[in-house]
């Protein structure tokens, strides 16, 4: 009887009540210091075990960052003096082009981003089988999107914005507010780009996301390209002041005051604004202040709409999307497929079996292939335009090594971001390639094949057709072709070998692969190597050029003889040497270490 008539209350509840007291949320409070304790805890062990098992890797990535830092650093103080001594107005339009561009990448890199985090990783599968609002899930998997797309502009951006700042002698509230406004600026065009894969994929579930991404990436392009053609009717010569006239006339499209990157660069350069007088200086810093308060202003609306349709659309298009069912029909293999298949000898079938399995997954990912379209596409358009200008040689061949570097520096991204973790995500079915008749070495070369086959053309197409809009000479162009070619093979060796060296075939997510240390040890040794290519085929070739516009006296010693054709050969030699260490030395290595590796 005592047991009966002393029943707890909860033991006596009725079992819906149970229900719902086990399904209660946490508050908003509590549940988005889970997530962030969550995201504190896997940063702290990802440092600590980066400190007790590879110091000698990671003081080897701090040092090559910091030499890449200076490096670009010392550039941008002799571009910055060069421009303030000749024309300061430019200095703001270059802001306002080179952020403006900036915004519309990040749009489409952190949507791509939050595309794969959100909808495709089983991190988001599971935590959509817990009791957590969608706005938690979302700003979770945000704040990993905005660090994945971002940290790229923070290593190149700050070395500008500091340079600026030196050249210009502004004030320490300037350098203070500097990242304040990296990140504030960021976070905006890294929201819209999450809204809009938010909206296709709970609104647009029958059309094709990579069919949409084609179509706005080409409507992009479209009014860019329209833009563009219409101010670009006038010619002048160039550092003349109707060349400035036609510069100013072209990049004022970008000087639109309500985008975020106006309001980036003006605050920026009124922060850089010295001051004469105390007044002066506290008057400049009070604006610099108000662009820093409507640019967080804005990024937190952003956030705040972005959490409204993450608690209408984020469920919706997941469950659409994991509801899809593929249609089962028999998909028959592209000519291109076929071709790689059955040309060739039977030894090599292994190796080109490989190549068309990395093809094919090209094709269906759409992170990839969007993402090259884009920036390749928008670079295409950007040298198609240079004839607009009329250079003398000195400069066209200046600008035609400045286009090498850019392309060989967006290869170098690709490569680290795609290539490198290529060998890590066959570690989930490396047990299926251990029992195939296959060679562990043909794994390797065929990432290697894939890199530097889907580089070269494109790369070698775009550098040909800015040299033909500059105008350069037949010899420069070779020396430009070969210098490509030499730029491919050593960045896809460079990938590759770091990628079989360095494996992480635990995990899952290309991004994360990309980002640790192996993925910045590559990015940082790739762009020394393009840095190093550039500089010794562009010697040579300038004080060619120099040596015939202003005579062989005016030049003397050893630089006389790196302006005649035998010291272009010797460079040339040169440079073929470095692409071949650059491929070698990492393939080798990682071929060693793949072949001794127990996943």
């Amino acid at each position: 009887m005592s047991s009966r008539t002393t029943a707890s209350p909860a033991s006596a509840a009725p079992p819906h009540s149970l229900a719902a007291a086990c399904s209660r949320l946490l508050p908003v409070d509590a549940e988005s210091g889970l997530f962030f304790r969550l995201r504190a805890r896997i940063a702290w062990a990802l440092c600590t075990t980066m400190l007790s098992t590879a110091r000698l890797r990671l003081s080897l990535v701090v040092l090559l960052s910091a030499m890449f830092w200076g490096s670009l650093y010392g550039i941008f103080v002799e571009a910055f003096t060069f421009l303030e001594a000749l024309h300061a107005e430019v200095i703001s339009l270059l802001f306002n082009a080179f952020f403006s561009s900036l915004m519309v990448m990040l749009v489409f890199s952190t949507g791509i981003l939050l595309y794969g985090g959100m909808y495709c990783s089983p991190e988001s599968r599971l935590l959509m089988t817990l009791p957590a609002r969608e706005e938690a899930i979302f700003s979770h998997k945000f704040q990993e999107a905005v660090w994945f797309s971002s940290w790229g502009f923070i290593l190149l951006g700050s070395p500008m914005l500091v340079a600026y700042g030196v050249v210009r002698g502004s004030p320490w509230t300037y350098f203070a507010l500097l990242l304040p406004f990296m990140m504030s600026f960021v976070v905006i065009p890294a929201t819209v780009g999450g809204i809009c894969c938010m909206a296709m994929v709970a609104w647009l579930p029958k059309l094709r996301l990579h069919a949409l991404s084609i179509t706005l990436g080409a409507a992009c392009v479209g009014a860019i390209w329209l833009a563009w053609s219409t101010l670009s009717s006038v010619r002048a010569d160039s550092m003349s002041a109707a060349w400035f006239e036609q510069t100013f006339s072209r990049l004022a499209i970008t000087e639109q005051k309500l985008f975020p990157s106006w309001w980036l660069s003006s605050g920026l350069l009124e922060a850089a604004r010295p001051g004469a007088t105390a007044h002066e200086a506290w008057a400049a810093f009070t604006e610099a202040l108000k662009f820093l308060a409507l640019l967080v202003a804005n990024g937190m609306l952003l956030q705040l709409l972005a959490g409204w349709l993450a608690r209408r659309a984020y469920r919706l298009g997941f469950s659409q999307l994991a509801a899809e069912v593929p249609a089962r029909r028999r998909r028959r293999s592209g000519w291109f497929d076929e071709m790689l298949v059955n040309g060739g000898s039977a030894a090599s079938r292994p190796l080109r079996l490989l190549l068309v399995k990395d093809i094919r997954l090209f094709r269906r990912d759409i992170s990839q292939w969007s993402q090259f379209l884009i920036f390749f596409g928008l670079l295409g358009l950007y040298f198609w335009n240079v004839r607009s200008f009329n250079y003398n040689n000195a400069y066209a061949s200046m600008i035609g090594f400045l286009n090498l570097a850019v392309v060989g520096l967006i290869l170098s991204t690709f490569t680290t971001r795609f290539v490198f973790p290529m060998i890590s995500l066959e570690g989930r079915r490396f047990w299926i390639l251990g029992l195939l008749p296959v060679h562990r070495d043909h794994i390797v070369w065929s990432k290697f094949l894939f890199a530097f086959l889907g580089g070269v053309l494109p790369c070698c197409g775009l550098v040909l057709l800015s040299d033909v809009m500059l105008g350069l000479p037949r010899r420069t162009i070779l020396v430009h072709e070969i210098c490509c070619v030499v730029l491919c093979m050593g960045l896809s060796g460079i990938a590759v070998g770091l990628g079989a060296r360095m494996p992480d075939l635990r995990e899952v997510s290309p991004s994360k692969i990309s980002s640790g240390f192996g993925g910045t040890l590559s990015l940082v040794l790739s762009s020394l190597f393009i840095m190093a290519v550039v500089v010794v085929a562009a010697l040579p070739s300038h004080l060619f050029l120099a040596t015939h516009a202003l005579g062989p006296s005016t030049i003397r010693g050893v630089l006389s003889w790196l302006g005649t054709g035998q010291g272009l050969v010797a460079s040339l030699a040169v440079v073929v040497a470095l692409g071949a260490v650059a491929t070698a030395l990492p393939m080798w290595l990682g071929l060693r270490a793949f072949r001794r590796l127990e996943p």
